[in-house]
């Protein structure tokens, strides 16, 4: 039997690296047609690379409205619709005290984490509009989405607001059978936090420690999560927020 997902078309957001290429390799080895985002358009070219199906590369930034609509355009242009995004880019912020982060600091995490969210949600559902409803979106947020992370106020403000944005668009666009989900990676194995876990002797453990499952999560495990919430197979799941944390955060 075929898979649902095959010949679909998916965008994926801060696809060049880390959990939003995990998300990408995952639709295409489900058939799915991808389109590549990021404004690191070398990362999403390797990424493209990595594919075992169809996909396209589109460089874009999540806060500049015009690369917004271009990405979507991309994928309607290549591959002639969209069914289904991953809202995945996003930055973190070094953590410190409250009262030591910028104004600027704050921004620039505001702008990425949530306002591109915003702006992707919004040509999203513009273009699943104008096909005649139906599709599927997935946010990433994150744990920080429920719990505080510490040291960073900015983060943890975008992550929850993610969830808001994810509920309002879920309940506001059901009844054009279009559904929004978000996923919660915990803390994930990604070449970014390699590289700091090894520059700091002592922290794994420490992190692993914290999870109950014993072991830091692996970004396929995030992008299963992800995939499955833009499948048929979660065809009445919407508005729901996907712990993916090994339980760190039990709720």
């Amino acid at each position: 039997m075929p898979d649902a997902l095959a010949g679909k078309v998916a965008l994926v957001t801060g696809a060049g690296s880390g959990i939003g290429r995990a998300i990408a390799r995952r639709f295409a080895a489900r058939g799915a047609r991808v389109v590549l985002a990021d404004v690191d358009e070398s990362g999403a070219l390797g990424t493209l690379r990595e594919l075992e199906g169809e996909g396209a590369v589109v460089r874009g930034d999540v806060t500049v409205e015009d690369d917004v609509a271009a990405m979507v355009d991309a994928a309607v242009g290549r591959f002639g619709r969209l069914d289904c995004a991953v809202n995945n880019a996003g930055i973190a912020p070094a953590p410190k005290a409250f009262t030591d982060h910028t104004l600027a600091e704050w921004q620039r995490t505001i702008d990425v984490d949530l306002t591109g969210v915003f702006l992707c949600m919004q040509h999203e559902i513009r273009r699943f509009l104008a096909q005649g409803g139906g599709g599927a979106i997935v946010n990433v947020s994150s744990g920080a989405g429920v719990v505080p992370a510490p040291g960073q106020p900015q983060y943890t403000a975008a992550k929850h607001g993610v969830l808001g944005l994810t509920k309002q668009a879920a309940q506001e666009y059901g009844r054009q059978g279009i559904r929004v989900n978000a996923v919660l990676p915990g803390t994930t194995e990604t070449p970014a936090l390699r590289a700091h876990l090894d520059a700091s002797p002592g922290l794994e453990d420490r992190m692993r420690r914290l999870v109950p499952l014993g072991r830091l999560g692996t970004a396929d495990e995030v992008a299963r999560a992800a995939v499955w919430l833009c499948s048929d197979d979660a065809a009445y799941v919407s508005g729901a927020s996907l712990l993916v944390d090994g339980a760190t955060i039990a709720r």
